[in-house]
């Protein structure tokens, strides 16, 4: 098979058809073996009414349905597990991602050879209030992951099916897919400008605290990615450094006690020193940080998946 679309949706009952009838004429013109993947993440206008239909009008289509909404990365994690083609790709249900970049997509995988070609909106029909934190967002993504890309969070993407089934997408991390893919060792990655179109029915799913949070989980990626395995290289260390200067004050502290004594003052009291207080509460911190990365390194050996959904349905 050539190509699998993957199509995480909430409440798109009314592009649903519309979309799925732009992906046929586009496989058909171009002669590619396909399959669309729906992944119905929970909606409540009737998306799954209308996923179970295009499937008995069409073979290509298959379609999972969870119980609730669990959010676009469950369902794209989902979507990926079960993909057969040789190359994926991934959209937006709302009619603003074009199947017509389908094509090229396809080709700069397989004859230029990348594992993964990320759409680019360079036009974008969005207000300023998401234009803007946007750009700032995938600046900051730029300069954390080393990934150079303009449109971090764009929905079409394609990748080689080998790609997709090394990821583990959780959380909200489907924002940081590029990165995850370096992270996996998939080192070829481009970038195709694509068409935005405006939304044409419903209202956007995204309100300002994603923006929040993918600066959160591209922190919790970048620190993952560099201590997730060995804890211990980060915690550890730091512990030592604030163990080593908790122990230098009290060495501090000592030998001045020491001298009082020895010049026959014995009034000072070594509670009045600062460095007391700084070598109390460095060595404590040491310790602590010391035994998070101990408790770190025990929980990475045996962690459990991270993904936790429960699929209603199944076509």
């Amino acid at each position: 098979m050539d190509i699998s679309v993957i199509i995480p949706l909430y409440n798109e009952a009314e592009s649903l058809p519309e979309l799925h009838q732009w992906i046929e004429r586009v496989m058909l013109e171009n002669h590619f073996t396909y399959e669309v993947l729906y992944v119905n993440d929970g909606s409540t206008d009737g998306s799954w009414e209308v996923i179970e239909r295009l499937a008995k009008e069409s073979p290509s289509v298959k379609g999972i349905k969870f119980r609730r909404n669990y959010g676009k990365s469950p369902a794209l994690h989902c979507g990926f597990q079960r993909a057969q083609g040789d190359v994926v790709i991934t959209m937006d249900a709302d009619l603003q991602d074009s199947p017509d970049e389908i094509p090229e997509l396809y080709r700069m995988i397989v004859e230029d050879g990348y594992d993964m070609v990320s759409g680019w909106k360079k036009k974008r029909y969005d207000p300023l209030t998401k234009t803007i934190p946007t750009k700032l967002f995938n600046a900051t993504a730029r300069k954390f992951s080393g990934v150079h890309l303009h449109d971090f969070n764009c929905g079409l993407k394609s990748y080689r099916n080998n790609v997709v089934k090394s990821l583990e997408i959780y959380s909200d991390m489907h924002r940081h897919i590029p990165y995850m893919v370096k992270i996996a060792g998939f080192n070829r990655i481009g970038e195709k400008p694509v068409q935005h179109q405006a939304r044409k029915y419903g209202s956007t799913k995204f309100g300002l605290n994603r923006f929040v949070n993918g600066y959160l989980d591209l922190i919790t990626l970048w620190f993952t990615a560099r201590f997730g395995k060995k804890p211990m290289h980060f915690f550890g260390f730091w512990g030592s450094v604030m163990f080593l200067i908790g122990f230098i004050a009290f060495v501090y502290v000592l030998t001045m006690k020491m001298i009082s004594i020895y010049a026959g003052d014995l009034r000072p009291l070594v509670t009045t020193s600062p460095f007391f207080y700084i070598s109390l509460t460095a060595m404590i911190l040491g310790t602590q940080l010391f035994l998070t990365g101990f408790l770190g390194e025990l929980i990475s050996r045996d962690s459990p998946g991270r993904n936790r959904y429960r699929i209603d349905k199944e076509i």
